[in-house]
């Protein structure tokens, strides 16, 4: 079993190398101190030398560290940040990662990590015994080692935005598969050194792997539903996470992996439960990249001795051998691959430098190396290699840092001058206002305004809270006030920004109405009507006049559960909705919905409308799991009950009166919601159409609706009369 790299590696240190005197500052609480400059001050300091921020930190750590100016003990507080900011960066890139990707290319994904593994690992070997004169047992220790890579530069990746981009899911999920083809192979290496690689031990390893995937797999999302379901608490949310992370770390530790490949299987797993532009992921990433991280890069600099390179020509030419050739073999492997592939320089790239850095891994490694012995009762492992070993980890993340960097911006410029088409190209009047009114639904409909909203515009968000003008409005509007200001919270955790507005009015739509009008909101997303009792109206007192008045997108919403535990989201066309003009404002909401939930997005129409959408979707969303199920009539829609779930979000595309896609049936529909839908969470949604103003009145356009006209009302009672009548003369 491989222990943690850094409590062995600091357990070992004063055993390998020559004493060190005492560093000037020794205090936990000065040495936080000092780190907490290095992380604030290192980024200002590398962005005038245009250097990337990971680098500076790496070299801030090999300045103050005990090799260098000797600032900085090496203390507890290094083995247990730097071990848990490794774990954190390997979980983030589980987290980010595209699972749709992991499918479509996980033929590449294998092909990529193979040569990853096997081309550094061949000439890791050769060199080790042709060039560098080790034994056997001694290259294959170091072929293992110059294999395997760590996402040391994952952190720019995110800063850029690429998570999702091809090369990056590619680099990610060929890392992890050379990182276990090494783990795999120095375990059965290191049993067949000491005699133990049997038909039982790799029965035992092979069983134990089982054990934890099945348990990772079965346990770990249904514990996360149940979990997520009855606690809201950001907190208790937070903490549950990383007891998700670290527990998993422990058992692949437990059972002979590295700790960080059960923390990327944590991340995969917690991928589905997290959305990327959730509060809960804004938390995740601002503590990882604002402590953990930065703190796991600054040990890895202290642990960087440049003195070995002024030890003598053998140490220098083991040290060039290593750093050269472990970088070598990685970038035959990436362009290789990129040749393949047919895909771009850029791409090749960010392929090599995200595969190219070494860290944990190798010194984890090299470690397993210092314990084994060999004939004559020396360490198969000596000195110089540990040293060769340990810089070529600084090389090699400058290197990859570097490269990262600079493929990122060549991404990002030849997507701006290639890539398709976007709405932010030619305008996008996006401005959402949502009405509040009520604790227990307001912090969701936040969270799916969040998730629907365009990130790169930030036009922010208009959280409004109405109350009639009465006796009670002073404390009402106070009421309303801390409600507004809790969403704020939500929307600020998110980092989304939201404007506050509280208003009297004697009427609330005509309160909403007006504040939709003075704001130029180009849509509304607000909650149901929350019905007291049976005889209750299904619309509400002031909904269907906001309806009637407001000629933009609306989205009436009931979530029964957390939006990120929703398995799928099927959307109810109407004939002819193709027409509107709001068709592909909500195909883009639900979209960017669907891909950041990660969950299958269902199309219920005609053939004509859905081929729309599913252009749309292939040219403007690929990563959505999109599917067409052709549904010919509307009167259809209660059949869709037997498909629908508990976990399950049902859109209801429908329409104003007088509009093109309007059909009568649209006046059952309150009906047939509270007939056939009540367990599900609800959506229904009003495009945008084309109408009269907002501010106009003519005779022709009524000024209320109420759910059943009169008559509807006078022909229910004509049929309870003859009824009745006819129950009374049968039963006489």
């Amino acid at each position: 079993m491989l222990s943690p790299f850094l409590r062995t590696f600091a357990h070992e240190m004063p055993r390998l190398l020559t004493a060190i005197a005492a560093p000037l500052v020794s205090d936990p609480t000065t040495i936080f101190v000092v780190v907490l400059l290095i992380i604030l001050f290192a980024p200002i300091v590398m962005s005038k030398l245009r250097i990337p921020h990971i680098v500076g930190m790496v070299l801030a750590g090999v300045l103050v560290g005990p090799y260098g100016l000797n600032i900085l003990a090496h203390d507890r507080s290094f083995e247990i940040f730097g071990s848990v900011g490794l774990l954190y960066i390997m979980f983030l890139a589980g987290l980010e990662m595209n699972l749709n990707d992991l499918q479509k290319y996980g033929a590449r994904m294998t092909i990529f990590g193979a040569l990853t593994f096997f081309v550094p690992f061949v000439i890791g070997y050769f060199v080790g015994v042709t060039l560098l004169g080790y034994t056997p047992a001694a290259a294959m220790l170091l072929a293992c080692i110059l294999s395997s890579n760590t996402l040391i530069a994952y952190p720019i990746v995110a800063r850029y935005g690429l998570q999702k981009h091809r090369a990056v899911v590619l680099s990610v999920g060929s890392s992890m598969l050379a990182l276990s083809l090494a783990l795999l192979v120095l375990a059965a290496f290191s049993a067949a050194h000491r005699g133990g690689a049997d038909v039982w031990f790799w029965l035992l390893f092979i069983g134990k792997v089982a054990v934890f995937s099945a348990a990772e797999v079965l346990i770990v999302p249904r514990l996360t539903r149940w979990f997520f379901n009855r606690y809201n608490d950001a907190v208790m949310l937070f903490i549950y996470t990383l007891s998700v992370l670290f527990i998993s770390a422990a058992a692949s530790s437990a059972i002979g992996l590295e700790g960080i490949f059960g923390a990327f299987v944590a991340g995969l797993i917690m991928n589905r439960y997290i959305p990327y532009v959730s509060p809960l992921m804004n938390r995740i990433e601002f503590i990882g990249n604002a402590l953990f991280i930065p703190y796991f890069l600054i040990g890895v600099g202290m642990l960087t001795d440049l003195r070995v390179m002024f030890n003598g020509a053998a140490t220098v030419w083991v040290v060039l051998c290593i750093v050269f050739f472990g970088t070598f073999g990685k970038a035959i492997a990436a362009y290789l691959s990129c040749l393949l592939f047919r895909l771009n320089l850029p791409s090749g790239h960010m392929m090599f430098g995200l595969t190219a850095a070494h860290a944990a891994g190798s010194i984890a490694m090299v470690m397993v190396g210092m314990g084994l012995m060999t004939a004559d009762g020396q360490p198969l492992v000596d000195s110089t290699m540990l040293n060769g070993v340990v810089m070529m980890i600084l090389f090699t993340c400058i290197i990859s840092s570097v490269t990262v960097d600079r493929a990122s911006q060549q991404i990002l410029l030849h997507t701006k001058l290639h890539g398709p088409e976007t709405s932010e190209r030619h305008g996008d009047d996006e401005k959402m206002l949502l009405p509040l009114a009520h604790d227990d639904d307001a912090d969701r409909l936040v969270r799916a305004a969040i998730l629907m909203s365009n990130r790169r515009l930030n036009r922010g968000l208009i959280g409004l809270n109405v109350v009639y003008d009465d006796p009670y409005s002073t404390r009402k509007q106070n009421e309303g006030r801390r409600l507004l200001e809790k969403a704020v919270a939500t929307a600020a955790s998110a980092d989304v920004r939201m404007q506050m507005q509280s208003r009297l009015a004697t009427n609330i739509a005509n309160g909403i109405k007006h504040a939709f009008k003075e704001n130029d909101a180009s849509e509304m997303l607000m909650g149901m009507h929350q019905r007291r009792s049976p005889g209750d109206p299904f619309w509400g007192a002031y909904t269907q006049g906001i309806i009637t008045d407001i000629n933009r997108q609306i989205m009436l919403c009931r979530f029964n559960r957390p939006l990120n535990l929703l398995r799928r989201i099927q959307v109810a066309i109407p004939s002819r909705v193709e027409f509107e003009a709001g068709f592909y404002r909500w195909v883009e909401r639900l979209a960017r919905l669907a891909e950041n939930l990660g969950c299958r997005i269902v199309f219920h129409g005609r053939q004509e409308t859905t081929a729309f959408i599913r252009e749309y979707i292939q040219n403007r969303h690929p990563h959505v799991r999109a599917e067409y199920v052709l549904m010919e009539h509307w009167k259809e829609l209660t059949s869709l009950a037997q498909q629908v779930n508990d976990d399950h979000l049902l859109v209801i595309i429908t329409a104003r009166k007088g509009t093109v896609s309007y059909k009568p049936s649209f006046e059952y529909l309150p009906r047939e919601l509270d007939q056939f839908f009540t367990h599900c969470s609800l959506m229904i949604l009003y495009p945008d159409q084309n109408g009269q103003p907002q501010d106009t009145m003519t005779f022709t356009a009524p000024q209320q609706q109420t759910d059943e006209s009169a008559y509807e009302q006078l022909s229910a009672w004509l049929c309870r009369k003859v009824f009745r009548n006819g129950w009374t003369r049968t039963g006489s």
